[in-house]
């Protein structure tokens, strides 16, 4: 018997600034946003570019849900649409906010920070949606309803970054993003982290060969992210957060070598749904 739905969809995929374009068209210029739908529950993971798309496409639904918004980090990549987020101006929608990066998390204080003069013209206060701010520490398991876990993990990143493991019907979807690895020495916190996950969606900015000089920007590599996966037996792998400079051209080469190395993976691009 087939188990309840468990899916992935990426609505934005590129890190550090949106590169809109024709060069972009085929993996997508938008910054993170990824959707997990597990049974009737819709969880989204950072608010990039990619959740202004996103929101568009939950105001057509008939019977507005209760949506569970979890951030990675608040470097602006993975913030920046959350003011177009559509469902946040529409009464009928509820929404929780949660967030765990911070040495004092505080979820209200971050999206207000963000949202003020003279940098934004307006504040959180103009949002229609009931919203309930959470926060939680790395490491915490966090349950939402009756049938989804939520793992969390601390990710080497500046100004830290949180990992989350989602848990659903006996099966699992990691998303570990903004992480920075050491060259030659596995982080055995994400092999643990990620171990037998169905789909583990990793950082995977840059490449081996050029990757010396972006040390100290909190990234990894698309090599690492195999290596990784392939030694915590992980079912598929996917990459993610690429370079607003990586064309759809140089994507698709990396792609065509990733899947030489390790046919199990691919790209992350806009639209793709991905069944755990």
């Amino acid at each position: 018997m087939a188990g309840k739905q468990f899916y992935v969809k990426f609505w934005g995929v590129r890190g550090s600034i949106p590169a809109p374009g024709p060069k972009t068209a085929i993996y997508g210029g938008n910054t993170p946003c990824v959707e997990i739908v597990c049974g009737d529950q819709r969880l989204i993971l950072d608010a990039g570019s990619g959740i202004r798309p996103l929101g568009l496409e939950l105001m057509k639904l008939a019977d507005p849900q209760h949506l569970q918004l979890f951030f990675t980090h608040c470097h602006y990549d993975h913030i920046e649409g959350l003011p177009f987020f559509a469902p946040l101006h529409d009464k009928r929608y509820s929404l929780t906010m949660w967030s765990g990066h911070m040495p004092k998390p505080d979820t209200r204080r971050m999206v207000c920070d963000y949202m003020q003069k003279p940098y934004f013209p307006i504040g959180p206060e103009y949002f229609c949606a009931k919203i309930d701010y959470r926060e939680f520490a790395p490491g915490d398991t966090l349950k939402i309803g009756r049938s989804i876990i939520i793992r969390t993990t601390s990710l080497n990143h500046p100004d830290g970054a949180v990992g989350y493991r989602i848990e659903f019907d006996g099966r699992a979807i990691c998303y570990v993003t903004d992480t920075e690895h050491v060259p030659g020495k596995p982080d055995e916190n994400v092999l643990t982290f990620i171990k037998d996950a169905e789909i583990v969606i990793y950082d995977a900015a840059y490449d081996d060969a050029n990757f010396q000089q972006f040390v100290g920007f909190g990234h990894s590599t698309w090599q690492e992210g195999y290596r990784l996966c392939d030694s915590s037996n992980v079912g598929l792998y996917v990459v993610f957060h690429h370079r607003p400079s990586a064309d759809d051209e140089h994507l698709m080469t990396v792609e065509g070598k990733l899947k030489s190395a390790r046919p199990a993976s691919l790209l992350a691009r806009e639209g793709l749904i991905l069944k755990a």
